[in-house]
C-alpha cells in the first residue's frame, strides 16, 4: 500500500492524478465506504479501457481495484513468472519486451501499452506470462488480483472479452521487430502474424537435445553420419531409417536440406532417401565436438533421451494425421483411436474418422464463409470473434468448433482466430462428418412407450469379446427401462466372474437419478413379479423364474457391497436388505435352487446390520477441525454422515460456543444448535472467516461445511450488521518460524514414507461415492464429503507447508538446504507412487512466494535444478496432463493418485454435459463419470506395504508426528510479504 505522503508527492509532480480517488482506491476494499466507490467511480469512467462497461462492472471494479504508481524503468514481471494480477494504465507507458531464449538481457522491445490498455489476462488459466513489462515513464495503474478477476469475468464474460486480446503482438524477425503497433488501436498487431519466424528457432531445451545427440551419435556411432553429394555440392547428412527420420526432424533439431518441400518444418515423409542434417551442421566447416563437450554430452544424455522420449508420441501421432486417410495403416488407426479417447469432443468416434492434422497461422476462417470442416483443438487456443462484438470466448485444447455451419449447412456464424502460435488441430471435412452422423444414427436403437422414448441403445463394437463382436450399450432411458435392460441381458453363467460394466456403471451411480428410497421399491418388485414367456414347458418357465430371480440377488449383493455406508446409515435401506432376504428364503421353499446364494446375502446381512437398526447405532463423536489433538496420530477411520462433531464456533468478540451436531448437519442445523447454546433470539448468520480476513457467507442449506473449511479457516456466527466487524483470531496466522531445525535431522525416505502412509489413511478412507456428491453438489444428497474433504485438504496443507518453511528460514544457505530437502522428499513421494504428495511439494516450490527467490535457486546445485525440471515436466498440463497420465498407466497399484485432477476430470464432464436430455437420464455421462471413480478404485485394489525404511537420525515415531501435525501459514499475502523481505525485488 502506498501511504499518503507518497500519494501528495505523486500528486504534486502530476497535477492530472487526484488525490482524493488515490487515497479512496489504496484502501482495503472492506474498508471502503458509498462515498469511496463513487470518487473511485467517476474517475474510472474517463479510462478508456472501462468506456463501454457496464455500470454494474465498473461498481465491482471500483470494490476490489488497487491503485499501483510507479517510476520510470520499473520491472512490473518478467516473462515466465507465474502472474497473480491483471492490470489497465490509467496514466503513462509500459514497454513489452520478449526474449526468445527467456534470458532477461535478450528481451527485445515489441511494443508499448498506453492509457487504457489492460494486459496480464494469463491469470485466468495460470499460463506464464509471455512478455516481461517494464515502465517506459510514470505510469498508473489499476490492479485487480487474480481471485477478484476470475469472479468478475466469470459474472461479466461478454462485457470483459475484447479486453482479454492481447494488445501486443509476438515478436518479428528482421529490421522491424521493434516496431510499435498503432497506439490507438493495439489491437491491430495481429497475435499470429510472425508465428512463421518464430517456429523457425526451437527451443532452448530442443536445441541443446539435438547438440546432445549429434555429439553422442559423433562419438558413438559415426558411421551414422557422413558426407553426401546433391546438386554438386556436399552436405553432412543423417543417413537413418524413415522411423528414425520422423523422430529427429519433429524432435532433434534438425532442418531439411534445400529444396525438400516442408511447412514449419514438418514433412510428409514419403522418400526414405531424403537426408537431413543438424542445426550445428549448417556451417560448412562444423567443429567436431571437444572431449569437454563429449563428457557434457554423455552426462545430459539421459535427461536428454527422457525429454524426447515424453514429446516424442505427439511427433509420431502427427506424423499419422500428416498422412492422407487412404494412407493409413491399421497400425496408424489404433494409433489415432488411443489417442482420440483422451480428446472430449472425439471420445466417441470410431476408428475409420477421416481425421486431418491441421496448423494454421492467424485467421482460420472469416465470419460468413462456407463451412467445409470441423476441427477440434489438440494444442494451443483461438478466439471466437463476431462482428460488433468482438471477442466472445476462447477455446482451449480438446473443445471442438465448426459443427453448427456443418449440422444447418449455414455460413459461418463467427470467425476463428489463433489465440497463440503454433495451434495444433485435427480437421474432418464435412463429408466425413455427415457420415458419423448417418453411423450414429443408424446404430441407435428406441424403444418407445406410448409413443414417447424410454430406452435408447447404440450398436458399439465389443472389442473384448471375439464370439459376440457386436453388443447394445445404454445411451439414455428411464431408470426402470435401464434397471429392466441391465437384468435381462446380466449373464449367470458359471464362467462369468467379472460384473457387467455397465452394471457397474448403474450401481456406482444410481443416486445421482435414482436415490435408494425410489431404487428398493424397484429392486424388490423386480425379484417378485416378472412376466412369464407364452411358449414352452412347464420346466422351461421355472427355469426363466429362477433366472430372473438368481439375476436380481446377483445385482442386490453387488449394490449392498457398494452402498456399505447406506446401509449402515439408512433405516430404509437397513429394512430393504431384511425384508429381501426374507422373500427370497421364503421364494427357497418353492424354488430350492434359490439357496444356493442365501448365504452370501446372510453374510452382507450379518456384517453390515450386527449392532442392530442405524438409528440405534451408536454415533461416534470426532474432534474439532478433524486434524487437531491426539486423533492425528491414531489411524484415521472412515467419517460417516452420521458421526457427530464437537466444534467451536466463534463470535465477534472472539467468544467461542462449543456445540455437538452431525457431520453432515445442515448450515441451519449449525444455527440452531448455536442459537441454543447462546439463547440469544437474533437471525443470525454463518460465516467462514479465513486467515486473511475474507468473509465467506454459508447458505442455509449447505451440509458437511466443518471439513471443508480453509486450512486455517475458522465458523463465526453473528447477527448480519456485524459481518464487517469479524476479525481473525490471532492463531489463524499460522506460525511466525520455520520448523527446519526440527525436519533437517529426519531422513527424506522417512519423512516421505510416513508422509505416504497418512496419505494413504486418508485416501483409503474416501468413499468412491464421495466423488459424485463432490461432483453433483453434497447439498443434493445431503450427504458428508469429509473424507475427501480431508485428503484434499492434505494436499493444500503440504503444499504451504513447503512454501511456510522456505519463507520462514532467513539464512540464504538455510532455504538452499531446504530446496535440496523438498526435492529429495519429493522424489521419494514419487518413489513410493504418493503422488499427491508429490505434486503438492513441486506446486509449493513454483509457489509465487518460492520461485521468485532468485538468489536461493542460483545457489541451487545443478543436478537438484535437473531434478526438478523434470517433475515439473510431470506437471505439464498440456494436452489435458498427458504426461501425468502417461506415467501413472504405467504404475501398479497401490497408487496415491494426483486428487485434484481426478475432480477436475469429473467436474469437467458433469458441466459439459446434461445429466437429463429429453426426460431421460443420460447414462452416458454416468459411465464416463463412474470411469473416473474407477481409477480411484483401481489405485487401491492392492493394499499398501507399511513397513517403514530403516531410521537414520530421528526416530519413526517423531516424524510420524511430526508430519500429521504441520503447521502452515495460508494467507498469500502474507507469503508474499515474507519473501520480498527475504529477497527484496531487484530493480
Amino acid at each position: 500500500m502506498i501511504s499518503p505522503k507518497m500519494v501528495a508527492a505523486h500528486t504534486s509532480s502530476h497535477p492530472s492524478a487526484s488525490a482524493e480517488w488515490i487515497i479512496c482506491l489504496d484502501k482495503r476494499p472492506e474498508e471502503r465506504s458509498g462515498e469511496d466507490g463513487d470518487i473511485i467511480l467517476a474517475r474510472l469512467k474517463s479510462v478508456k479501457a472501462f468506456e463501454k462497461f457496464h455500470p454494474a462492472l465498473l461498481q465491482q471494479i471500483c470494490l476490489c481495484g488497487f491503485y499501483e504508481c510507479l517510476e520510470k524503468g520499473i520491472t512490473l514481471y518478467r516473462q515466465g513468472d507465474i502472474g497473480t494480477n491483471w492490470y489497465t494504465v490509467l496514466s503513462g507507458s509500459l514497454d513489452v519486451r520478449v526474449s526468445e531464449t527467456a534470458n532477461h538481457q535478450d528481451a527485445v522491445t515489441i511494443c508499448t501499452l498506453g492509457i487504457g490498455t489492460a494486459f496480464g489476462e494469463s491469470i485466468l488459466d495460470n499460463t506464464p506470462r509471455h512478455a516481461t513489462i517494464v515502465t517506459r515513464e510514470f505510469s498508473e495503474l489499476l490492479r485487480i488480483e487474480q481471485k477478484d478477476f476470475r469472479t468478475l469475468w466469470e459474472n461479466y464474460r461478454q462485457c470483459m472479452a475484447g479486453l482479454l486480446v492481447p494488445p501486443y503482438g509476438v515478436m518479428e524477425s528482421g529490421p522491424n521487430a521493434d516496431r510499435m503497433p498503432d497506439k490507438d488501436n493495439p489491437n491491430n498487431s495481429s497475435p499470429g502474424s510472425s508465428s512463421k519466424h518464430l517456429n523457425k528457432v526451437p527451443s532452448e531445451k530442443i536445441l541443446q537435445a539435438g547438440k546432445v545427440l549429434r555429439n553422442t551419435i559423433l562419438f558413438r556411432a559415426p558411421h551414422m553420419i557422413r558426407d553426401r553429394k546433391y546438386h554438386l555440392k556436399t552436405y553432412r547428412a543423417q543417413a537413418f531409417t524413415l522411423q528414425m527420420l520422423v523422430f529427429i526432424t519433429s524432435l532433434f533439431c534438425v532442418s531439411p536440406v534445400l529444396c525438400f518441400a516442408a511447412v514449419d518444418q514438418e514433412l510428409s515423409f514419403q522418400d526414405k532417401y531424403l537426408f537431413y542434417r543438424f542445426l550445428d551442421d549448417e556451417t560448412e566447416d562444423a567443429p567436431l565436438p571437444t572431449e569437454e563437450e563429449k563428457k557434457e554430452s554423455d552426462e545430459e544424455l539421459q535427461d536428454t533421451l527422457l525429454l524426447l522420449s515424453q514429446i516424442g508420441p505427439d511427433a509420431h501421432l502427427r506424423m499419422i494425421l500428416s498422412k492422407q486417410p487412404g494412407q493409413r495403416t491399421v497400425d496408424d488407426l489404433e494409433i489415432i483411436y488411443e489417442e482420440l479417447l483422451h480428446i472430449k469432443a472425439l471420445s466417441h468416434l470410431s476408428t475409420t474418422v477421416s481425421t486431418h492434422y491441421v496448423k494454421f497461422e492467424e485467421i482460420m476462417f472469416n465470419q460468413g464463409e462456407e463451412g467445409t470442416s470441423w476441427y477440434i483443438i489438440l494444442k494451443g487456443s483461438v478466439n471466437v470473434v463476431i462482428y460488433g462484438k468482438g471477442v466472445v470466448c476462447t477455446l482451449h485444447e480438446g473443445d471442438d468448433f465448426g459443427k453448427l455451419a456443418l449440422v444447418n449447412d449455414a455460413p459461418r456464424a463467427a470467425s476463428i482466430v489463433l489465440r497463440e502460435d503454433n495451434c495444433h488441430l485435427l480437421r474432418v471435412d464435412k463429408e466425413d462428418f455427415n457420415r458419423i452422423l448417418r453411423d450414429v444414427e443408424a446404430n441407435t436403437v428406441r424403444l418407445k412407450e406410448h409413443e414417447e422414448d424410454v430406452l435408447v441403445l447404440e450398436k458399439t463394437n465389443n472389442r473384448s469379446s471375439s464370439s459376440s463382436p457386436l453388443k447394445y450399450t445404454v445411451m439414455s432411458g428411464t431408470p426402470e427401462k435401464i434397471l429392466e435392460h441391465l437384468l435381462e441381458t446380466m449373464k449367470l453363467d458359471s464362467q462369468f466372474t467379472e460384473s457387467d460394466p455397465a452394471l457397474d456403471d448403474f450401481l456406482l451411480m444410481h443416486c445421482v437419478f435414482v436415490p435408494n428410497s425410489q431404487l428398493c421399491p424397484l429392486l424388490m418388485l423386480s425379484f417378485t413379479y416378472h412376466a412369464q414367456p407364452s411358449q414352452g414347458s412347464e420346466q422351461e418357465r421355472m427355469d426363466y423364474a429362477l433366472n430372473n430371480k438368481r439375476r436380481v440377488i446377483r445385482l442386490v449383493l453387488q449394490w449392498a457391497a457398494i452402498n456399505t455406508d447406506h446401509l449402515q446409515e439408512e433405516d430404509s435401506s437397513f429394512n430393504f436388505l431384511q425384508e429381501f432376504n426374507e422373500t427370497v428364503c421364503e421364494d427357497s421353499r418353492l424354488i430350492p435352487a434359490l439357496k444356493d446364494q442365501l448365504p452370501e446375502l446372510e453374510k452382507i446381512i450379518k456384517q453390515n446390520c450386527e449392532d442392530g437398526r442405524p438409528s440405534q447405532k451408536k454415533h461416534k463423536v470426532l474432534l474439532r477441525q478433524f486434524s487437531t489433538g491426539n486423533d492425528r496420530l491414531q489411524k484415521k477411520q472412515p467419517i460417516r454422515s452420521t458421526d457427530e462433531i464437537l466444534f467451536k464456533v466463534y463470535c465477534s468478540d472472539h467468544t467461542y460456543s462449543t456445540i455437538r451436531v452431525p457431520v453432515a448437519a445442515s448450515v441451519r442445523e449449525v444455527i440452531a444448535a448455536v442459537t441454543d447454546k447462546l439463547g440469544s433470539g437474533d437471525d443470525l448468520l454463518l460465516i467462514h472467516l479465513n486467515s486473511a480476513g475474507d468473509k465467506e457467507l454459508l447458505k442455509p442449506s449447505d451440509v458437511s461445511i466443518f471439513s471443508s473449511l480453509s486450512i486455517n479457516g475458522r465458523l463465526f456466527v453473528c447477527p448480519r450488521e456485524q459481518i464487517d466487524s469479524l476479525t481473525p483470531l490471532p492463531e489463524q496466522e499460522g506460525p511466525s518460524a520455520g520448523s527446519m531445525s526440527t525436519f533437517e535431522l529426519m531422513s527424506s525416505k522417512d519423512l516421505a514414507h510416513q508422509m505416504t502412509l497418512y496419505d494413504w489413511e486418508l485416501f483409503d478412507c474416501v468413499h468412491e461415492h464421495e466423488l459424485i456428491y463432490h461432483t453433483f453438489g453434497r447439498q443434493h444428497f445431503k450427504k458428508t464429503t469429509a473424507n475427501l474433504d480431508l485428503f484434499l485438504r492434505r494436499f493444500n496443507e503440504v503444499q504451504l507447508w513447503v512454501v511456510t518453511e522456505v519463507c520462514l528460514c532467513p539464512t540464504l544457505s538455510k532455504r538452499v538446504q531446504l530446496l535440496k530437502k523438498f526435492i529429495k522428499i519429493a522424489a521419494h513421494c514419487k518413489e513410493f507412487k504418493n503422488l499427491n504428495s508429490f505434486f503438492a511439494i513441486i506446486m509449493g516450490l513454483g509457489n509465487p512466494a518460492v520461485c521468485r527467490l532468485s538468489q536461493t535457486w542460483e545457489k541451487l546445485p545443478s543436478k537438484f535444478k535437473k531434478f526438478y525440471g523434470e517433475f515439473e515436466n510431470l506437471m505439464d498440463p498440456s494436452r489435458n496432463h498427458r504426461a501425468y497420465r502417461l506415467t501413472v498407466a504405467k504404475l501398479e497399484p497401490p497408487i496415491i493418485p494426483f486428487m485434484p485432477l481426478l475432480i477436475k476430470d469429473m467436474t469437467f464432464t458433469h458441466e459439459g454435459n446434461k445429466t437429463f436430455t429429453d426426460r431421460l437420464v443420460n447414462f452416458e455421462k454416468m459411465r464416463m463419470i463412474a470411469n473416473t471413480v474407477r481409477i480411484m478404485r483401481y489405485c487401491r485394489s492392492q493394499p499398501f506395504n507399511q513397513e517403514a525404511p530403516q531410521a537414520t537420525g530421528k526416530s519413526h515415531q517423531d516424524v510420524r508426528s511430526y508430519v500429521r501435525h504441520i503447521s502452515v501459514i495460508d494467507n498469500q499475502r502474507t507469503l508474499s510479504q515474507l519473501s520480498h523481505r527475504l529477497e527484496p525485488r531487484r530493480t
